[in-house]
Parts: C-alpha cells; sequence; structure tokens
C-alpha cells in the first residue's frame, strides 16, 4: 500500500517491520513545515472511568463521514486483546495536544508517523490553527523516514524499551536503540544525566534560592543535548527555563538573550504562526513583560549590558554567568589572566556586600575562632553621580544594577587626600572590601577609612565593563566613544583591578597610591 501526493513533502508507504510510515518525497530543509492536520476526533487524555472515554470516543467515530470511519478504522491496533477496537486503534495512534493538555487526536495521516527515539521532525499542537504541525528541525534527504518521539520523557534505553513495550507495544530498533553496548552505556549515562537536571532545573524553589546554580544546570543540559544530537523541543523549554532564571533575577541583558534563543529554536520546531512563538517574540523585546520580573534584583541589569563585540567563548562566559578559568591570550595582561568586571562573586553589587556587623562566611574567615579576615577579593564599583564636602567628603554613586548609595570618608584627611581632578561625576569608583555600614541617620552606605583601598578611575562605570569584556586593542575608549589608546592599561592601580582573581587568595590587596 502507497499513498503520494507530488504536492506532498511526504509519502505513506510500507516500511519493513514497521507497517505504514512517512517517507521525504525529497529533501526537507531544517524548519520546514512537513504537515499541518486537523483531527479526526479528538480524545480526553486522562479520565477516571474507561467507559466515559469508550462513550467518549464512540461518539465521535458516530460522527465521522463513511469515508472517515474507514480512515479511522484502517489505522493499526496494538491491543486486540485487551480493549475494544475503537479504544484499542486510540490508545495506539492518538497524539497529544501538547505535553501537558487533556485532549490529544486521531489524525488520517499524522497517526502514521513512526517513532525514532533520535528522531528528525517534531509534532507540535498549534491552538490557532486548530491543527497538528510537523517541522523537521534537522535536513532530511530524500527517501529518509520522517519520525518522531512517542514518549514523554527522553529516559536510557532500558527505560524507553519498557515504556515502548507497555504503551505501543513494539521494540524500537532506531539509530539509538541500535548502538553497540558500550557506546550505549555511555549515552545512557548523558540521558540519565540530562533527565536529573531537567529535574532539578523544574524546582521552583531552587531557581529562586540557588538561582547561579540553576542556570549552570541548564547550561550543562544544553550542552549534553547537543552532544547527544537532540534538537527538539527540549532545547527550547531549556533557553526559557534560563529566561526565567534570568528574569526573576532582574537580569533584562541574559533574559533578552535567552528569549531570543528560545523563539528561534522553536520556531523551527513549530514554525512562526506558533503562539508560543509570537509569546517569546514579545518577551524578546521587553523582557520585564513577565509576571517574575521584579521578584529580585540580585542580578539586575538592562538590556543595553548585553556585551557586543566579545568572542562567542567570551559571550557564552558572560552569558551563563561562569569563570573563565582558561582565558585566551586576548583576555590577559602581560600572560596572565584578567578578572570579568562583570563577575558578581569578585565585583558584588551594593546589596551583595556584607553587613558590617554581620559574619559573612562567603567573603570572611578565621584561624583562630576569633579574629577574622577576608577570605578571598572583592572590589565594589560605582559610578559618582554627586560630590559633597562639608566636614567630610560624601560621594553618591550608583552601581551596576542602579542602586543609588553613598561613601562617607573616615580616613584622617576626611577626604582630602584625593586629588580635585580625580572628583567628576561620571568617573568610578573602585573600593577593596567594602561593607555595607548603618549609618545614625538610618541610612545605609559605605564607609571608608583606609585611604589604600579606594581609588577613583577616570572612566565611566560602562565604559570600564567595556574594557573588562574586550581586549586592550579593540576596547579602550574615550568618554566620546572613539577608539583611544590603552592609556588606561598603564594606570598600575587598574592593572592590579583587572588582575583581581576571585580565587588564589594570598594576602589583601590595596591600591598603591590615590
Amino acid at each position: 500500500m502507497s499513498t503520494k501526493n507530488p504536492e506532498k513533502l511526504y509519502t505513506i508507504k510500507e516500511i519493513p517491520y514497521k507497517g505504514l510510515g512517512f517517507i521525504a518525497a525529497r529533501k526537507i530543509n531544517k524548519g520546514e513545515r512537513i504537515l499541518s492536520e486537523a483531527p479526526l476526533i479528538r480524545v480526553p487524555r486522562s479520565t477516571v472511568s474507561k467507559t466515559q472515554v469508550q462513550k467518549s470516543i464512540s461518539r465521535g467515530v458516530a460522527a465521522l463521514s463513511e469515508d472517515e470511519r474507514q480512515s479511522f478504522f484502517a489505522l493499526h491496533n496494538a491491543f486486540k486483546d485487551k480493549e475494544t477496537r475503537e479504544l484499542g486503534i486510540v490508545h495506539t495512534n492518538a497524539l497529544p495536544f501538547g505535553s501537558n493538555a487533556s485532549a490529544g487526536g486521531i489524525f488520517v495521516e499524522a497517526s502514521r508517523i513512526n517513532h525514532a527515539c533520535l528522531q528528525n521532525s517534531q509534532n507540535t499542537w498549534n491552538e490557532d490553527l486548530q491543527q497538528l504541525t510537523i517541522h523537521a528541525f534537522r535536513e532530511i534527504e530524500e527517501g529518509e523516514e520522517i519520525t518522531i518521539f512517542y514518549l514523554h520523557n527522553r529516559t536510557n534505553y532500558s527505560a524507553r524499551r519498557q515504556a515502548l513495550q507497555q504503551r505501543f507495544r513494539f521494540t524500537c530498533s532506531c539509530q539509538l536503540c541500535s548502538m553497540p553496548p558500550p557506546q550505549r552505556a555511555v549515552s545512557d549515562a548523558k540521558l540519565d544525566e540530562i533527565q536529573r537536571l531537567d529535574e532539578s532545573i523544574g524546582d521552583g524553589a531552587r531557581m529562586i534560592f540557588s538561582s547561579l546554580n540553576a542556570l549552570h544546570d541548564v547550561h550543562k543540559l544544553l550542552q549534553l543535548c547537543e552532544e547527544e544530537g537532540l534538537e527538539d523541543a527540549s532545547v527550547p523549554r531549556a533557553y526559557y527555563d534560563a529566561f526565567q532564571i534570568a528574569i526573576y533575577n532582574g537580569d533584562e541583558a541574559r533574559a533578552r538573550v535567552f528569549a531570543d534563543r528560545a523563539r528561534t529554536s522553536r520556531a523551527i520546531l513549530e514554525g512562526r504562526d506558533s503562539p508560543t512563538v509570537r509569546k517569546m517574540n514579545d518577551l524578546a523585546r521587553d523582557p520585564t513583560k513577565h509576571s517574575s520580573y521584579g521578584s529580585s534584583s540580585r542580578w539586575r541589569t538592562s538590556t543595553e549590558d548585553i556585551p557586543s563585540g566579545l568572542p562567542s567563548e567570551g559571550f557564552d562566559t558572560w552569558l551563563w554567568k561562569e569563570k573563565n578559568k582558561t582565558p585566551s591570550r586576548n583576555q590577559t595582561i602581560g600572560g596572565t589572566p584578567y578578572a570579568n568586571l562583570r563577575n558578581d562573586a569578585t565585583f558584588p553589587s551594593f546589596d551583595a556586600l556584607p553587613e558590617e556587623n554581620g559574619l559573612d562566611l562567603r567573603f570572611f574567615e578565621s584561624d583562630d575562632g576569633y579574629s577574622y579576615h577576608p577570605r578571598k577579593h572583592w572590589c565594589f564599583l560605582a559610578e559618582i553621580v554627586g560630590i559633597e564636602m562639608f566636614m567630610r567628603l560624601r560621594l553618591d554613586i550608583e552601581d551596576k544594577t542602579k542602586q543609588k548609595t553613598s561613601v562617607l570618608f573616615y580616613t584622617e584627611d576626611r577626604g582630602r587626600e584625593l586629588r580635585p581632578s580625580t572628583l567628576k561625576e561620571g568617573y568610578t569608583v573602585a573600593i577593596i572590601y567594602p561593607e555595607q555600614h548603618g549609618f545614625l541617620d538610618m541610612t545605609v552606605g559605605i564607609r571608608h577609612e583606609n585611604r589604600s583601598l579606594l581609588k577613583v578611575l577616570p572612566v565611566t562605570l560602562n565604559n570600564l565593563f567595556k574594557l573588562s569584556d574586550k581586549t586592550c586593542q579593540t576596547l579602550a575608549w574615550n568618554e566620546k566613544g572613539h577608539k583611544a589608546d590603552c592609556k588606561l592599561l598603564k594606570d598600575p592601580d587598574l592593572r592590579m583591578l583587572l588582575l583581581l582573581e576571585e580565587e588564589g587568595f594570598d594576602q589583601p590587596h590595596h591600591f598603591s597610591a590615590l
């Protein structure tokens, strides 16, 4: 038996050991829509009563035309021994209207598409069209079988084999299932880890209270998907998880990138007319539309903070908030790797600074249990937005999250040790080992006492971050934004700042001179 329509991208014909299936009639490009089809009948996916399901199916079949009923009863029934004919056909062939949908459907043609554990196409229910769509998520050569994935979870070989036998009564012999045992064991280990990471990322509490670890888990999951050749809905779903983590923490820059990647990958799987793609397009334009925005400001950025001109490796290091453990040559000064000024651990925002009267073991440690000293380097960066000199110098500043606070000078000279030429709005103040201090007027700021731990840098905070993002040759801008010389990097105190590392703490740092 074979059916062929020259306008279609596929033929339906007999496939050895599989029955009928889809074969590509020509080369199908990645992202191309193979099929869009309305259901023959709709069926509930879950109910407390099999009798109710049977009645619903019987009503649906009775409402069909004679040709449609013949198409329905021509579908394979793997459960002839246990269920009525109608129920067995539905059990064997129904496709869901989404992963968590309460209903599914029987389709004249789409129900003929066979399963593969490493499939080449994605089936999705388009709510606007009220049709099931099938899209190729990689190139499919002419004569190659078109396949989808029947199961909800992509588990290891043994679990897949058991689930397919139980739910569909067949043994899969696809490329993934036919691997030699040693290769299969490697693949199974990766699939088990993908499953574990997916469950861990789905823990809402962990996304809130351990955001950075959750973000790193998403990155690892995507890397494993790439290694396993998985390009299905797992990819946009993971990018959307990363988006939610970022926007919950007020990180508009990363949220926009993640939303854009989720939109791009989902458009390949579902088409641009997908409601989900439109939703992700809106979030990519304005991440703050998400309901979680504003829940936290720990990672506060704006969309203007997305770095430009970085190599892909450097951009990924920024995007996933990971340490650059193996910097390339253009990320060094004199062969020594320099710190990423966007690293929140080494260069925290004001909210993340330790409290003066508290004991934050992330920042301090003790050798004797009584006296405490810094256990690592940290430096606070903020831009000067106001200057006041009365009894002592007061600098009003704004950090990278746009939070405003103040630095009050309690040094011996009360701030007069700073040269007047360095006191300008728009310059950046760098303070090593600062703590939050509560003043008598009930405000919270920074009480600065050690003159060697503060430096004013003649550059805006934004340009300082850009200097960190790029090499000296590609980014050493003057205030007008034009490429200039590397004068800033010749400043020994700025060089020290750029060489500041979170790990490897051996002795306290200080600026050489003011």
